[in-house]
């Protein structure tokens, strides 16, 4: 029997094992959630969002839980602990909408008609949900999937397999049908059997560009609705009226946290050159000023990254960028084992013939480069495969504005990035794929429109 493991980054050692499942086993599980979903659906709509509420209380009782085990899965540090803020902030947003968003449109409502649009659910729901926020980006489609009336099957990555069966238990515990919403392990090829196979009636897919592109062949054919969130390379710009402590706190943030593991995450900087000289200076001072290490360990800042070979990458784009004449302002730290730990980086006299300024490198490494105004900044902010979010930091909302409505992105921030409000639309275009997740939006991809057109004379 196939497993897959879970390979600890702290120290190499498999953390967990799990059998994967067979395909009739998966051809099972997704037909028993097709069973249950009419009757899931037919539950009230207030009991559907109450039993949500509920299992993310419950989850809020674990999370030192989810803290250690996000540190022994992905590396993130028990300092930051876990993610339950983020994970009840969108959930309970989708809770407080979910009346309105999923209320009846009425045209008409008179003697001789009426007229009316509503929303029903997809059906069967795939969420594929990756490792780098396991609880966060999972809980974006599970918990208005369920409360719209759909079932659900998640296939969580490898990587943060404990996170799915974490999940599960605490939305069964709160009273959620197990056939309403399951777990499950499955290999690629079961999966792309399913999904070509009409399985579900809804995938929901974050990763990388090349795992959209098996969800969409697989889908080809089916008219299964597939969305996405796939690579990004986000920019963030520094106009020269910028308050410069401020955008470097908040850019270097945005590079670094999580190990710079961030589906929006900041990847290139360009800096207006009247602040280029001091926001590089400060830039260095917060990378040097990292505490690489354990993230069992309270005092570290950084943990590793999640995988041996996603750091290998990332050190393959510095020393191409180095090679070709960047320069590396981070000397290697003690606890850089050439392995999964890796030193943060600032990369200078990068550009974008170099890799680490055009593809995605999902690691502690943010390229730096001057710029003379808004439309050298824009040129390069656009020139990338990719369109995720994009920060300007100025103290000008409408330069802001404008700015923005120039850029090829799906999110704009001023003074601020890395961020999710469940309140917005969190969607992307280019290579960042197609999807409309949280947000009234959300609700909308999750289910589908009914007319109704009754003629009463």
């Amino acid at each position: 029997m196939r497993t897959l493991d879970c390979i600890s980054p702290i120290d190499g050692s498999v953390l967990a094992s799990r059998p994967v499942l067979s395909l009739e086993a998966a051809q099972d599980a997704a037909a028993r959630a097709k069973a249950a979903q009419a009757g899931w659906a037919a539950r009230p709509l207030e009991e559907r969002i109450a039993l949500v509420r509920k299992a993310v209380d419950i989850v809020g009782t674990q999370t030192d839980r989810m803290t250690t085990e996000l540190a022994h899965q992905m590396g993130r540090p028990v300092r930051y602990g876990g993610e339950f803020g983020g994970f009840a902030e969108r959930a309970r947003y989708m809770a407080d909408i979910a009346q309105t968003a999923l209320a009846p449109v009425v045209i008409e409502d008179s003697d001789a008609f009426t007229r009316k649009i509503l929303r029903e659910p997809q059906g069967v729901v795939l969420i594929v949900a990756p490792w780098n926020y396991p609880y966060m980006t999972a809980v974006n489609t599970l918990a208005p999937a369920l409360i719209a009336g759909n079932t659900v099957l998640l296939k969580h990555a490898t990587q943060t397999i404990l996170v799915g069966e974490h999940l599960a238990e605490a939305f069964h515990a709160a009273g959620i049908p197990e056939d309403v919403f399951q777990n499950v392990v499955l290999d690629h090829d079961t999966t792309s059997t399913l999904i070509a196979g009409r399985a579900f009636d809804f995938v929901n897919f974050t990763g990388s560009v090349g795992g959209g592109r098996a969800m969409e062949r697989a889908a080809a054919g089916t008219f299964t609705a597939v969305s996405t969130e796939l690579g990004g390379k986000d920019p963030g710009y520094v106009r020269a009226d910028a308050d410069l402590d401020a955008a470097v706190d908040g850019l270097m943030d945005g590079a670094l946290f999580n190990s710079g593991q961030c589906c929006c995450g900041i990847e290139r900087i360009y800096v207006h050159e009247s602040l280029y000289d001091a926001f590089v200076e400060k830039a260095v001072a917060v990378a040097r000023g990292m505490t690489l290490g354990n993230p069992l360990e309270a005092e570290t800042t950084l943990g590793p990254m999640a995988n041996v070979r996603f750091a290998t990458e990332v050190r393959r784009q510095i020393a191409d960028a180095v090679a070709a004449g960047a320069t590396a302002h981070v000397a290697p730290m003690a606890a850089d084992d050439g392995g999964a730990y890796l030193t943060p980086q600032v990369l200078t006299g990068v550009t974008h013939d170099m890799t680490v300024m055009r593809e995605e490198s999902f690691g502690p490494v943010v390229g730096i480069m001057p710029v003379s105004g808004d439309d050298e900044a824009i040129e390069l902010m656009n020139d990338c495969q990719f369109g995720l979010t994009a920060a300007i930091y100025t103290r000008d909302a409408d330069a802001a504005d404008a700015i923005g409505a120039r850029l090829r992105t799906g999110t704009v921030f001023m003074n601020r990035c890395d961020y999710l409000d469940p309140a917005l639309c969190w969607t992307g275009c280019k290579d960042t794929g197609r999807g409309a997740g949280l947000s009234m939006l959300g609700f909308q991809a999750l289910t589908r429109p009914k007319s109704y057109h009754l003629k009463k004379a």
